[in-house]
């Protein structure tokens, strides 16, 4: 029997990237987004192609109601979860001087890039307790992708920054508790990834990688994402739950 990914927001960018990665592993699928499946079908028949199931749910990870739907139809389609990848978040619609930012785009990207993840894991977490008593082979993670903004400051976008580095503290606290269980979690910090999130600041990366922004210099793609995500859900990296993965071109090594 086939091991279960859910990838949050799995249909384009980053998600995608992972998805694809994790169905040509072996691992069936969850995908879900906010379009319908008819939007999402091409992205779907892709993920099909690789050989896997694929189950695809609407859900709004910021709501309480649609995560709990979300795990339900999980349960009654595959009847088990082995990897969670909380991958879906949003970036501000304006970005916004600190000094200047209102309270609603800050509220907005803290309940669906931190509390919808938080409280996802919590209940993932629960459901994978279950099956590890169940069977003792039982072999569960939890990959959570935040982003290079969970250290470097950008004061134009502070919601973000700081809703990032709040995942990667609940990457900390998940892991210490679910280490009783041997259930690991992760994080990966992706750098500057072609994306549609990215598509907006081009040429503004594009300048600054050749101005030697990054030591590997080139755009990061969602398949590095992806074959990072694979090694941690096959479980390439034991004894190492509560890591940082940067995959990010060297963005952040420290340089003179």
């Amino acid at each position: 029997m086939k091991r279960v990914a859910l990838i949050t927001g799995g249909t384009r960018g980053i998600g995608f990237g992972v998805a694809t990665a994790l169905g040509k592993e072996g691992f069936d699928l969850c995908v879900c987004g906010l379009r319908t499946a008819e939007a999402a079908g091409e992205s779907l028949a892709a993920l099909r192609a690789t050989g896997a199931e694929v189950l695809y749910f609407r859900a709004d990870i910021g709501s309480k109601a649609d995560r709990a739907a979300l795990l339900q139809a999980i349960e009654k389609h595959y009847g088990r979860l082995h990897v969670l990848v909380n991958n879906a978040g949003v970036a501000p619609e304006v970005r916004a001087d600190i000094l200047e930012a209102g309270e609603e785009s800050f509220e907005r990207l803290m309940r669906i890039n931190l509390q919808g993840p938080y409280f996802l894991t919590q209940a993932a977490a629960n459901w994978m307790i279950r099956q590890k008593k169940a069977d003792s082979n039982f072999s569960g993670c939890v990959v959570n992708v935040t982003s290079v903004s969970a250290e470097m400051a950008s004061v134009n976008r502070g919601d973000y920054c700081v809703s990032k580095a709040g995942l990667g503290m609940a990457t900390k606290l998940f892991a210490t508790r679910l280490g009783e269980f041997g259930i690991p979690v992760y994080e990966i910090r992706p750098g500057i990834i072609a994306t549609d999130m990215t598509a907006a600041v081009t040429a503004k990366y594009d300048t600054m990688i050749a101005n030697g922004l990054l030591v590997d210099p080139r755009w990061g793609k969602p398949e590095d994402i992806g074959r990072a995500t694979a090694m941690l859900a096959r479980g390439d990296m034991p004894y190492a739950t509560g890591t940082i993965l940067h995959v990010d071109g060297g963005l952040t090594v420290p340089r003179l």
